[in-house]
């Protein structure tokens, strides 16, 4: 087998509830990396770029509680603080799956940053989740307390949500295409990229958390990739999602999913960003996306699993 994999991976896949001890992290980097590591067959490539929402999140409460004693950093700081930390975490982790498999691969993580438009109406309309889950009371008096934007997130509970504005340019592809062409397992865009604005003084940092999944679809067109692999918490997407008409569907092609995305069958909340990523990708390299969990990544990957999103 040959061509290049982006594997796009939740941050919550590598936290536990409540973000965990740094053992409990790097269990779940270790889970992730076993996963990974068994897709490189052949001469495959494999790019991972994975979110950071609890791990963003739980940062700016920290820095929130010690602001009487060091000045508060701004969120496209925190984003990249924790490309750095997720990115050692889960690079250990590859790294040594990838020794115990005796596969002659490195691993680079790569802080990376991401061009959004300073006039995306999504700076007036947050709604990307970071940090934990609350109760709706407690949630709401944070809120009021702390300028926070909250919502609730996919019947879990309440989080804060900021703006989430989409990627328009990778600023380090070039180098990301150089270090996978070397057979090295690169881990780029980290929680969606450090979003930055082109303006007359170069790149500037902005208020945002950037969607991992649209990163990723991004990046993978940018790099020549063939496939494109979107984890969640199913197996498979469905459409009428908590009904009795609930079902499983194990492939669409682009033109079916833009049809169920204006139809509201995957809403913006939950399954929307991943379904019009992959559209994104597919319509762009006629390439293949696929929607799957991390436990089915491997069948998925080999037909046997998931939906696919087809040109």
């Amino acid at each position: 087998m040959s061509g290049t994999i982006v594997l796009a991976v939740g941050g919550n896949a590598l936290a536990p509830a409540g973000l965990g001890s740094n053992d409990e992290q790097e269990a779940l980097a270790r889970r992730v990396a076993d996963i990974a590591v068994g897709m490189l067959d052949g001469d495959r490539r494999l790019l991972v770029v994975h979110g950071n929402g609890p791990q963003v999140g739980a940062l700016a409460l920290a820095q929130e509680a010690v602001s009487r004693e060091l000045p508060p950093q701004p969120l496209f700081v925190l984003g990249a603080m924790t490309q750095g930390q997720i990115g050692f975490v889960l690079g250990k982790a590859l790294g040594d799956a990838l020794a115990e498999a005796e596969r002659p691969h490195g691993v680079s993580a790569l802080v990376t940053q991401v061009v959004v438009r300073e006039d995306d109406p999504a700076f007036a309309t947050p709604s990307k989740p970071i940090g934990p889950f609350f109760p709706e009371g407690r949630a709401r008096r944070l809120a009021d307390a702390r300028g926070w934007d909250v919502a609730e997130d996919a019947g879990r509970g309440w989080r804060r949500v900021v703006a989430s504005p989409r990627p328009v340019e990778i600023v380090e592809a070039p180098e990301v295409e150089r270090l996978l062409a070397a057979h090295e397992v690169v881990i780029a865009a980290g929680g969606g990229g450090v979003p930055v604005v082109r303006g007359e003084g170069g790149l500037s940092g902005v208020e945002a958390v950037i969607d991992k999944d649209h990163s990723a679809a991004l990046l993978g067109q940018l790099v020549g990739a063939s496939e494109l692999i979107l984890l969640t918490g199913v197996e498979r997407v469905a459409l009428d999602f908590g009904t009795p008409a609930e079902r499983d569907i194990d492939e669409m092609t682009v033109a079916e999913a833009r049809s169920h995305l204006a139809d509201g069958q995957f809403p913006a909340g939950s399954m929307g960003p991943k379904i019009q990523a992959a559209v994104d990708f597919v319509e762009a390299t006629d390439g293949t996306a696929i929607v799957t969990s991390l436990e089915a990544a491997t069948e998925a990957l080999a037909g046997r699993s998931g939906t696919r999103v087809r040109p």
